[in-house]
């Protein structure tokens, strides 16, 4: 365990969003989403809910401010409906760590999965919710953020 790391946040995930540079993505994908099909790099969080991982994740990221869309989501296929709860639940973990951040893009199955192909990583979750996967666009954080960051934590130490 490290201090301001949620228990969520497995060491190789940490690791990957180290190496992460900005306007690389990460796929959070459900517990259905062909991981191993479409990329080479995939991380297990088996168990463990989208909400609670994006939790985690924005508490140590910033999403890209450059462009229109950093969160994408499927959209629904002709014929099935959405459960408007999921992106709800998304949201509020969203909104928890980076409240400015625009609507989330939905895309085309097909689209998305070429997206999670050309993702730097796919986290394969516990989550068991219909269109339930995220694709998340890593931001560059400015120096001046990552200063006060620092600064405050040594503070309250």
């Amino acid at each position: 365990m490290l201090i301001g790391i949620k228990p969520v946040i497995s060491p190789e995930l940490l690791d990957t969003l180290f190496r992460m540079g900005h306007g690389d993505e990460i796929v959070l994908a459900d517990a259905f989403f062909p991981g191993n099909s479409m990329n080479t790099r995939v991380i297990r969080a088996d168990g463990i809910k989208i909400p609670a991982l994006l939790d985690g994740i924005l508490s140590l990221i910033n999403l890209d401010s450059y462009v229109p869309h950093p969160l994408v989501m499927m959209a629904p296929v002709p014929g099935d409906s959405l459960d408007e709860s999921v992106e709800q639940s998304y949201r509020e973990a969203i909104d928890r760590h980076w409240p400015q951040t625009p609507a989330i893009e939905r895309v085309e199955r097909f689209a998305f999965y070429e997206r999670a192909k050309k993702a730097f990583a796919v986290l394969m979750t516990g989550e068991t919710v219909k269109y339930g996967n995220i694709i998340l666009k890593k931001g560059v954080i400015p120096v001046t953020m990552s200063v006060h960051k620092v600064t405050d934590f040594v503070d309250r130490h």
